[in-house]
């Protein structure tokens, strides 16, 4: 019985704290990839840098959104309204599972309430790539 109970509640405090890993794990690689151009906060850096906080156009792109973090951004996009010309470097190193701890950082935070990515998801856009150029 014991031995059962002990089971029990190391499984239940796994579930909780892995629930929240994803998130923490999203956050770091944000501010190890991505703050110094979109900002702690995810302001953007005003006219060269598009924001992320507030963005629509993150639910406009979302199956291109783990494309532009693996292979880059090398276009004109426009952001609320805004037009952003300055490109932005690829991570061909992080896996697909830490794109998907990324996105949904992003998705989560700075008032951002959008649907989280799964895995399948990312890996799904991620092979649709087009061929970067």
């Amino acid at each position: 019985m014991k031995c059962w109970l002990i089971t029990l509640i190391s499984g239940l405090m796994c579930l909780i704290s892995c629930e929240q890993q994803p998130y923490q794990i999203g956050q770091r690689l944000y501010q190890a990839q991505c703050a110094n151009c979109h900002m702690d906060t995810g302001v953007g850096l005003g006219a060269l840098m598009p924001p992320l906080a507030g963005s629509d156009y993150l639910a406009k792109h979302r199956q291109t959104l783990p494309c532009i973090i693996r292979n880059g951004l090398q276009d004109t996009i426009q952001v609320n309204g805004q037009q952003y010309a300055e490109q932005m470097p690829g991570n061909k190193n992080l896996s697909d599972i830490q794109i998907a701890n990324l996105l949904n950082y992003v998705m989560q935070s700075w008032g951002n309430n959008h649907p989280p990515y799964t895995l399948e998801e990312v890996q799904q856009a991620l092979n649709q790539c087009p061929a970067p150029k």
